[in-house]
């Protein structure tokens, strides 16, 4: 799902990350975006995780949306695991957790800060329970997440919770159905990532940018409903055009 990954990247430009790079597992799209040619578009597929780290020296790391699960996939998330810069975790990234414990036991001993983004499904399959169950009691399905991760977490849906070892659960009254449309999460991936990316030089933490992404991204969705937009038919790209409008108004 290459649209996935190309839509975290607009979005991190979007949110102020200054180079944004995409390693695309599929070798067919790995190419120019023409309608966003200041993406850098890599092949995964041409070298070792961690050499094409090591080459482009990223500030964050965002994983998941698009990247399927296949053996490169899990690959690519041991190498950013074991990589020294903060890391978002989303969409497949997650459920690659959720099948390989030895992947889970590298994020549980991660020093580094970490964030996982998952939704309901994604929460289930990684708690070992179904999405009717996190969804019945939220508040105690994000405090088994944050046990079982030692993260951040952030359990999308009506109402976002944000939960962190550190940090008491908060609640994002922000939003609206606009966001349950195919493509919103991982808008939301690439504007933390960006934000994290410009904490790093701005003294921000992983928490602090999480949350802040969180409401970007939430009030972004209501100024798109109180200009007419929605919140029916609202796309992922409108979305990411408004999170540039919401961070330059310093809502």
């Amino acid at each position: 799902m290459a649209g996935a990954l190309v839509l975290a990247g607009q979005a991190a430009l979007y949110s102020g990350a200054g180079w944004v790079v995409l390693m695309m597992l599929d070798a067919n799209s790995a190419h120019l975006v023409p309608e966003q040619p200041e993406l850098m578009v890599h092949d995964a597929n041409s070298m070792q995780p961690q050499q094409a780290l090591a080459r482009i020296q990223p500030d964050v790391i965002a994983i998941g949306p698009g990247m399927g699960q296949s053996p490169l996939a899990a690959q690519w998330l041991q190498a950013a695991l074991s990589w020294p810069v903060p890391l978002v975790i989303d969409a497949d990234a997650i459920n690659l957790l959720s099948a390989n414990p030895e992947l889970l036991k590298a994020l549980q001993v991660r020093s580094y800060p970490t964030t996982l983004t998952p939704h309901p499904g994604e929460a289930a399959r990684l708690s070992g329970c179904t999405s009717a169950d996190v969804q019945a009691n939220r508040m105690q399905s994000i405090k088994e997440l944050v046990r079982l991760t030692r993260a951040v977490v952030v359990l999308k849906g009506q109402h976002t919770l944000i939960g962190s070892p550190e940090n008491n659960i908060v609640q994002c009254m922000q939003g609206n159905p606009a966001l349950a449309v195919g493509g919103t999460g991982d808008v939301l991936t690439g504007c933390m990532a960006a934000i994290a990316a410009q904490g790093v030089r701005h003294g921000l933490d992983m928490w602090e940018a999480s949350c802040l992404a969180v409401q970007l991204h939430a009030v972004a969705a209501d100024r798109l409903v109180a200009k007419g937009l929605g919140p029916i038919g609202v796309t992922p790209s409108e979305l990411v055009r408004e999170l540039r409008e919401c961070i330059n108004s310093q809502l």
